[in-house]
């Protein structure tokens, strides 16, 4: 019974410490995923906004025309969330106009309020700020003043809201264009613009294409395409996607992005786009080639899309280290953002990469791919289904089923120390598959995971000691038998503390590429799990009150 008391008293500690853990995660929105807010701007945390703003909002401008980029500044005492929207000076209740791109990727996050991507900035993480920056790009159907607006939140009930920035205004309602004529790109070849979108009506039919989602339709600006199409020894290939800063598209051997895969870029600039060329070196900086093989250029900029075309012969010299085009590669689809200066971000998501080779010159298919290779997709549902549910249910049969089977044997052993073991077998073997599927995809150790491959490899020691403690367990009477017990409960719920650590960490990585909801899905499973252990804790309690055998 001693024994017993000191396991409740660790267990109900390790139970309240998790349950502060999802008061805390629930407490707000502190990933800044706060499309909640869009319409109001207010951050949901009850109490009244304060009246007099300590924050002020700057810009660079106060002019604009469609296809501007416009730098947003705002800054004042330290504090911990934001959103920051742009809207009609003469109309603030409609919604956001526009789109942005980030300035500080680590800091800030784009959100899709109403029908618009990115038509909002908000924070990643509750860490303290003084000054933030944003550009904000204007569409092609901009009104004539635009003011922006910010929400600011210092602590959890001490926020402003819809705090009134700059506003700045279009000399005079310019002609709706799809380019400017007071640029030229650095290159030597014929640039053009494209009157039309892009046609996927071809697609597996006169066309190669690849499209993200599957049923992309190019006129869209929330989609990716992709097509090439064979013209006697070239071929011609289109591009088509968001433009808040550039998509690119890479042919590769493998699967893994790197060793010199033949990459073309589609750069979205001050109403222009440049259409570049490069290779791509292990996980470094693009390097761009400065002979580019591309002809008949075209491209075109409105209503957030960016679309590029171009000729490229399919055979070219070997000194210009490009691929072939009529043999069998992976493809890569990629976007992100880019600088003030015109330099590339690292791709903020995963690239989309077909599940097979493809020679675009053979049988003209239309395919998509996916954002989260195979392997990788295994690698997070065994983690989930062996640390929240096998292990989950083999500790609550050993926990509170010991007595409801006291003399009920399995195989010469009680069966609920049989259940047990065998859940507990199982989710190791999960494990330990679900261990090396990341190490098999990489090829080694990844280091851009931050912290979640540390944890990860601990969970996994921690699980291989288990069996290896208890392989050497001491007689039910015997002295030792308490320590091994406290050793054997304290090893396996860090286990589970850090299983469910890794796991949130690795939600958040883009290889896996799952949906904003994810982290409220897994707070509900774990909740789910530590309310049915204080139901069973209250229930043999119950139960020794009343003197009957709870325990």
């Amino acid at each position: 019974m001693r024994c017993y008391d000191k396991m409740k008293s660790s267990r109900i500690t390790f139970i309240a410490w998790l349950l502060a853990c999802l008061s805390d995660q629930s407490a707000g929105y502190p990933d800044g995923r706060v499309s909640e807010s869009c319409d109001s701007m207010l951050p949901f945390h009850g109490g009244s906004p304060q009246e007099f703003p300590k924050h002020t909002i700057e810009v660079n401008v106060t002019e604009f025309k469609p296809g501007d980029r416009v730098k947003v500044s705002f800054s004042g005492p330290t504090f911990k969330g934001f959103l920051l929207q742009a809207r009609n000076a003469d109309r603030l209740e409609d919604p956001p106009i526009g789109s942005f791109a980030l300035a500080d990727r680590r800091r800030s996050q784009l959100l899709k309020c109403g029908h618009i991507k990115n038509s909002a900035v908000s924070h990643t993480s509750a860490s303290k700020k003084s000054h933030m920056d944003a550009y904000w790009i204007a569409p092609r159907d901009a009104p004539k003043n635009v003011q922006f607006l910010l929400t600011v939140v210092q602590k959890f009930i001490i926020y402003w809201v819809k705090i009134p920035g700059p506003k700045i205004s279009q000399p005079s309602m310019l002609p709706l264009t799809t380019m400017s004529t007071d640029w030229t790109i650095p290159t030597s070849l014929p640039v053009s613009s494209i009157s039309q979108p892009f046609n996927a009506s071809d697609c597996g039919d006169r066309k190669f294409c690849v499209r993200n989602p599957t049923h992309c339709d190019p006129k869209s600006n929330n989609c990716f395409f992709l097509s090439f199409k064979q013209d006697n020894d070239s071929v011609w290939i289109e591009m088509s996607g968001p433009s808040e800063g550039y998509i690119a598209f890479a042919l590769s051997h493998d699967q893994w992005m790197g060793g010199g895969d033949d990459a073309y870029l589609c750069i979205s600039k001050v109403h222009r786009a440049d259409i570049r060329t490069a290779f791509l070196v292990g996980r470094s900086y693009p390097e761009f080639d400065s002979k580019s093989a591309l002809k008949n250029i075209s491209w075109r900029l409105t209503d957030g899309l960016i679309q590029c075309s171009f000729r490229r012969r399919i055979h070219l010299p070997a000194s210009t280290g490009r691929y072939n085009l009529d043999a069998n590669y992976y493809i890569f689809l990629a976007d992100g953002e880019i600088t003030t200066g015109g330099a590339i971000y690292k791709h903020h998501q995963q690239p989309l990469i077909t599940s097979g080779k493809h020679n675009v010159l053979g049988p003209l298919k239309d395919i998509g791919g996916s954002r989260s290779p195979f392997l990788i997709k295994i690698h997070g549902a065994l983690m989930f289904i062996g640390w929240i549910t096998t292990v989950s249910i083999g500790v609550i049969i050993a926990r509170f089923f010991k007595p409801v089977w006291p003399n009920t044997l399995l195989f010469g052993e009680e069966i609920w120390f049989q259940i047990h073991r065998s859940l507990m077998i199982i989710t190791i073997l999960l494990t330990s598959i679900s261990f090396v599927l990341p190490f098999i995809y990489r090829g080694g150790w990844n280091k851009q995971a931050g912290f979640h491959p540390y944890f990860g490899s601990t969970v996994m020691a921690l699980a291989l000691f288990q069996p290896l403690m208890a392989a050497f367990r001491p007689p039910p009477q015997a002295p030792r038998r308490q320590i091994f017990s406290w050793l054997h409960w304290s090893a396996g719920t860090t286990a589970r503390i850090l299983a469910v650590v890794t796991m949130f960490l690795g939600m958040d990585l883009p290889a896996l590429n799952l949906p904003p909801w994810d982290t409220y899905v897994m707070i509900g499973f774990v909740a789910w799990h530590v309310g049915i252990d204080v139901l069973l804790e209250l229930h043999g309690y119950c139960l020794i009150r009343k003197g009957l055998p709870g325990e």
